[in-house]
């Protein structure tokens, strides 16, 4: 077994914080040295497309607060969210980035222990140890002093080196397959774009063009909503079960849709339901969620998520979307597939923006009803409708096997890691990920 040896944190590791920066001074040029806040770091990523950035030229004024590779950073105000630990380590290949105030920055006191120490911080064993000493009422927070009194039992040099290569190992797989996640939606996309926004589609230098419309012959325009048979905005229910509200469901949220490609579904509140309000709600193959409140000063709405058979099946539960949400069902799974990336289209070339409706409180609601009205979209002909949806349901079928990988692989390590750190189970006993989708194939297979 894993001989084990107490010690502070503080003993393993240097735990500095940021400097307090301006924000009068913060830029919005993308190019600029991001700064790492509270606000941008989440569990396990940073927001790089949020901001703010710094002027490059104080970059090296600023060498203290430099960020490198595999530095873990971990939240001192807000520290948890939703039952989640906000930390991050920083990759190889991320941006340039400063270190803000209020958030802690952890080196190992041996450069060798760096990816060790952060899965001592992503262990539930820390997550809990925050969860107790955090204090404040308005903002909950952490001290320095605070993260460096932890205590844990650490593992002779040889055995931390293997843990922390096993568990690297799976979240290596996981990004892997993220990634190539976020390459298959990207490559959809583009096809889209190339086929029906530059009309380079299969055939084009033979088609005839209408000269009145445009258009390939073959091909409709008409408003979104001729193409919408069904549609209805969500809904919220109740945290408890009553005489009433007497129906279980799954609510996707606007902050759950991107996730929800990748099979993470954790986070998907469970709630209560009246019987007809379900009835018009539940979510099928095919349909659409279209954010219609939300958003923020960096960001609106109009974010889509479609419905899937394999996304479904996720959920042991019947699925709606959440009163922000409205679900559309077009008329038919070809035309689903269709105006998805239609819809992902508009929003991201902002013509969506037209129809959102902007508060001075930065909320940003939309016109779905002028939307459904005015917004016109050209359907192409039914054999380059089809020919779409093949690729289009191509690409949900390889990206829902990737997802099933990371959701396995994420199971496999959350079960894994406190095992590991804990002592529980050797290191020489630890399955590898490869090993362990293997056995999972083999178990369904059976």
């Amino acid at each position: 077994m894993t001989q084990l040896v107490p010690i502070e944190l503080g003993d393993f590791c240097i735990v500095d914080s940021g400097f307090a920066f301006k924000s009068e001074q913060f830029s919005d040029d993308s190019t600029d040295v991001f700064l790492v806040k509270g606000s941008n770091l989440g569990h396990r990523e940073i927001k790089w497309d949020d901001g703010p950035w710094w002027n490059a030229d104080d970059f090296e004024k600023f060498s203290r607060y430099q960020l490198g590779t595999d530095d873990v950073l971990l939240a001192m105000d807000r520290p948890i969210v939703g039952g989640q630990l906000k930390y991050f380590w920083i990759n190889k290949n991320d941006p340039k980035s400063l270190l803000v105030q209020r958030v802690a920055r952890l080196r190992a006191k041996d450069p060798d222990d760096q990816i060790f120490l952060r899965y001592v911080i992503a262990s539930p064993a820390f997550l809990q140890y925050i969860d107790t000493i955090t204090t404040g009422v308005n903002v909950p927070h952490i001290s320095g002093p605070d993260i460096r009194k932890y205590k844990f039992h650490r593992p002779n040099k040889k055995s931390r080196l293997k843990i922390a290569a096993v568990l690297e190992t799976y979240d290596d797989l996981i990004e892997n397959n993220l990634k190539r996640i976020k390459f298959l939606e990207e490559m959809a996309q583009i096809t889209y774009d190339e086929w029906f926004v530059r009309m380079k589609f299969p055939g084009h230098e033979g088609a005839v063009f209408d000269e009145v419309t445009g258009l390939p012959e073959g091909w409709l325009t008409n408003n979104l909503g001729h193409y919408i048979d069904h549609e209805i905005g969500g809904g919220w229910g109740d945290e408890e079960i009553s005489k009433e509200f007497s129906e279980s469901a799954y609510v996707i949220r606007g902050t759950d849709f991107n996730g929800l490609p990748t099979g993470d579904t954790k986070n998907v509140p469970l709630r209560w339901h009246k019987k007809s309000n379900l009835a018009s709600r539940k979510l099928i193959a095919g349909d659409i969620i279209f954010e219609v409140s939300g958003g923020s000063h960096h960001e609106g709405v109009a974010k889509t998520s479609l419905m899937t058979e394999e996304l479904l099946s996720l959920f042991d539960e019947d699925v709606m979307c959440a009163s922000f949400c409205k679900l559309a069902r077009p008329t038919s799974i070809k035309v689903s597939h269709f105006l998805f990336y239609f819809l992902r289209f508009l929003r991201k070339s902002k013509a969506s923006e037209v129809f959102e409706i902007r508060s001075a409180s930065n909320i940003v609601n939309y016109n779905w009803t002028a939307f459904l009205k005015f917004q016109n979209v050209n359907i192409p002909n039914e054999q380059l409708l089809e020919e779409f949806y093949i690729l289009s349901n191509n690409t949900t079928q390889q990206i829902s096997v990737l997802a099933k990988q990371v959701k396995l692989s994420k199971e496999a390590r959350d079960i894994l890691l406190p095992r590991l750190m804990t002592g529980m189970i050797d290191i020489e006993q630890a399955e590898l990920p490869e090993a362990m989708l293997q056995r999972v194939e083999q178990q369904e297979d059976a």
